[in-house]
């Protein structure tokens, strides 16, 4: 059986008062939408998984969304969540048999509900998460006066995910255009004829609105996990060979030079070995993760570009880079001259003070590649403290 995944991210969670879009602010150091993706990504039934984001994010993804082994697609959100979720429906593969929907505003989704939400789909052709409800419930009017107690057992929190058959889904999303009013996919199969079967939901499936809701969502981490130290260091490291014909480029300064680095970007060893060290310190991988060169998207690239971008994974994993340092091992060209330019690229790039950074130059006295004057290596080290 395919099964596909949708997560519906396109809206910016203005109630959330903040100038990020809500699925772009962390929880325990990681972005909201990276976990609710990665609960489906990582899910052992979810064969693909389309995002649903704001034209913005949709041109510039984050990194965790561009990862090709994942098998994420990304589609322009529309103005209703319905039309989001339709858009993303028209990029789900023709194998799918289920079709899970998701709100990228619930992070901690279990896998235990999602197969539990699937299964019930496929026997039922629809279904949802849901929590019964514990309290009394009364309906009012528009005065707030109780006009009636309605039966508990008969009232049901809806979540999600919810799941459907490919045709169940196709005949609820025909009902767009007419049903302004649905709130959500299950709705508009209602709305089509179709049942749909009620799974226990979980009382974890936080959804994230309010401030309040994030600060809960951050003290139940706490109180599961480990402390995240408050300080990390992380180590890069990075080699080139020198070969005739590209310009030599080390910490974003071109360097007059009669070689220059070989590589799939501009090659520039010092910022691929600092972008190596924060990513490392912030736990979020390294740069083959985040900007593969088996991609073309990054041929060519500069690489100051690179780490501004790393730097950003960085902050949204909760972390800052507090200091930087380098050492450049090179035979030739001696680069002393450039040190201090190479110490505000790198500075700017991460947003801190160049007296926050140090380049240093080293001879490898002959030995190895380095030594005689074939390559250039790189050693860094970043400490990264919590934001």
């Amino acid at each position: 059986m395919h099964v596909s995944a949708i997560i519906a991210a396109g809206g910016r969670g203005a109630r959330l008062g903040d100038d990020l879009p809500k699925q772009l602010l962390t929880v325990g150091g990681k972005a909201i939408l990276e976990r609710a993706v990665d609960a489906f990504a990582s899910h052992q039934r979810i064969d693909d998984v389309i995002v649903a984001l704001p034209s913005d994010l949709a041109m510039d993804p984050p990194a965790y969304l561009r990862d090709s082994r994942r098998h994420i697609a990304v589609v322009t959100g529309g103005s209703r969540r319905q039309d989001s979720v339709a858009n993303a429906f028209a990029r789900v593969p023709a194998a799918a048999d289920i079709v899970v929907i998701h709100d990228a505003a619930r992070p901690f989704v279990s896998a235990d509900l999602i197969s539990r939400t699937i299964d019930a789909a496929a026997q039922h052709g629809a279904a949802i998460a849901a929590l019964a409800a514990i309290d009394t419930v009364k309906r009012g009017d528009a005065q707030r006066m109780i006009v009636a107690t309605i039966p508990r057992a008969e009232v049901f929190l809806a979540q999600t995910p919810q799941a459907f058959r490919r045709d169940v889904l196709s005949a609820a999303l025909a009902r767009t255009s007419s049903a302004s009013d649905a709130t959500d996919e299950a709705m508009l199969a209602e709305q089509a004829g179709h049942h749909v079967y009620l799974v226990d939901g979980d009382s974890r499936n936080l959804k994230i609105t309010t401030p309040d809701d994030l600060r809960l969502a951050d003290a139940m981490l706490r109180t599961e996990q480990p402390e995240v130290p408050l300080i990390r260091i992380g180590n890069g490291y990075d080699l080139h060979l020198l070969v005739a014909g590209p310009p030599l480029i080390l910490g974003g300064v071109t360097i007059p030079f009669d070689k220059g680095l070989q590589g799939h970007s501009d090659a520039d060893a010092v910022c691929h070995a600092v972008t190596d060290a924060i990513l490392g310190a912030a736990g979020e991988g390294d740069i083959g993760r985040h900007f593969p060169d088996t991609d073309a998207a990054w041929a060519g690239a500069n690489s100051i570009n690179l780490l501004q971008r790393a730097n950003r994974i960085v902050r949204a994993a909760g972390y800052v880079v507090s200091n930087v340092d380098v050492v450049v091992i090179a035979q030739k060209p001696k680069l002393a001259p450039y040190a201090d330019a190479m110490r505000g690229n790198l500075a700017r790039a991460l947003g801190i003070d160049a007296a926050q950074v140090s380049v240093k130059g080293k001879t490898n006295e002959g030995v190895d590649s380095m030594g005689s004057g074939a390559s250039i290596a790189v050693h860094a080290v970043a400490l990264v403290t919590r934001s």
